[in-house]
């Protein structure tokens, strides 16, 4: 039988032997976990205490798990908010709970980092009996793919089912020939969005690897703490962390930068592999109508379809996506609660948020930006 050991700071493990388990993600690869941690984003002061459940035979890691001890719920995009609430009022303590997830990041991505079914099984039981151990009042695991939540099923925990919007790319010839496979309407909205952008004077540039300075990385946290400032939302990343990612990730991510008479006004930040890219963040220090859809929608799509990339997530929620040629995909999430009446009563709504959530997507699916017929 492998030997569990709970790990604190990725640091400790081998970087070659966790990469080898998590696969292409960018956001599972050993140097961005360590990037959060290392950069103070994810650690026991910002509510994120590392517990990494791993499995080793002799020194070679053999199944992992991204696993957080949480004081909050923040940054996680699964919203518990209500479970937690319950419990306060019930005179109970819903924190320090325990997640797997990889934090401030919707993408749906392995969480079982095992090769078989029975590692991956043995892996869920650890964090459930860690769970027991501890006292914390629940489990949770965010964005596993679908096969993983119903691994997870099978040994007792209750599944959540989401919705993002995803667009994919069939082998579009440019941006026009996407366009064409729209309906009259949708197609004329984004063409006026993308004209009043470059009436302002709005050029862009697409960087990625060794064309990223230190440079644009500063600029790009500007635009994005002052983002933050004006919707007042919590900052969860800062400019060390995206300097790390800058250092030892960046052939896996597009910056977006967008000018105006010469000087940078807004930047977005996508990750990217062979498979697939995702929008993340984004800031600006300027308004200007449709800058925010052409920085992260419609630049993005372009670099797609240059490089063939089949499928670009756009990040979670975000109904205004359906128009702009993002289609509906169902996401996963799994959970465990001690309190056996809490367990029973979360178990309740979840059955009946599921029903809801299948006729929410046939609706979605109903307006489709599409024209008739086109597969998508």
């Amino acid at each position: 039988m492998p030997t569990l050991r709970i790990i604190e700071t990725i640091k400790e493990i081998p970087a070659p032997q966790w990469d080898a388990l998590a696969g292409s993600n960018p956001f599972l690869s050993h140097a961005f976990l360590s990037a959060l941690q290392e950069s103070g984003c994810a650690t026991p002061e910002t509510g994120w205490s590392a517990q990494f459940l791993t499995l080793w035979q002799a020194d070679v890691l053999v199944g992992a798990m991204p696993l957080y001890l949480k004081s909050h719920s923040w940054g996680e995009f699964v919203f518990d908010w209500a479970w937690a609430e319950a419990y306060q009022r019930a005179g109970l303590e819903y924190y320090p709970k325990l997640l797997c997830a990889v934090p401030f990041t919707p993408v749906t991505g392995l969480r079982l980092l095992a090769p078989t079914p029975e590692l991956r099984a043995a892996l869920v039981n650890a964090a459930l009996r860690l769970a027991q151990e501890m006292g914390v009042s629940s489990l949770h695991c965010l964005f596993p793919p679908e096969t993983e939540a119903q691994e997870m099923q099978q040994q007792g925990m209750m599944l959540r089912r989401g919705v993002q919007f995803h667009w994919r790319n069939p082998g579009y010839a440019d941006f026009d020939a996407y366009l064409a496979s729209m309906s009259h309407d949708k197609r004329k909205r984004i063409k006026q969005e993308r004209r009043k952008v470059k009436e302002a004077g709005i050029t862009f540039e697409r960087l990625s690897g060794a064309s990223i300075t230190a440079a644009h990385w500063e600029f790009f946290n500007r635009c994005f703490v002052n983002t933050h400032l004006q919707y007042n939302s919590p900052q969860a990343l800062n400019l060390d962390f995206f300097r790390r990612i800058g250092a030892s990730m960046a052939d896996n991510i597009l910056l977006v930068i967008a000018v105006r008479d010469g000087h940078p006004i807004a930047s977005a930040l996508n990750f990217y592999n062979q498979e697939a890219l995702f929008g993340r963040s984004w800031g600006a220090l300027e308004y200007h109508p449709g800058l925010h859809f052409e920085a992260c929608y419609y630049q993005a799509i372009e670099f797609c379809i240059e490089r063939g990339i089949p499928l670009f997530e756009g990040g979670a929620q975000g109904e205004h996506k359906l128009s702009r040629g993002f289609l509906p995909e169902t996401t996963w999430s799994a959970h465990w609660l001690a309190h056996p009446r809490f367990a029973q009563a979360v178990d309740d709504f979840l059955k009946r948020e599921m029903r809801g959530m299948r006729f929410y997507m046939d609706e979605l699916n109903e307006r489709s930006p599409f024209k008739q017929g086109v597969e998508k």
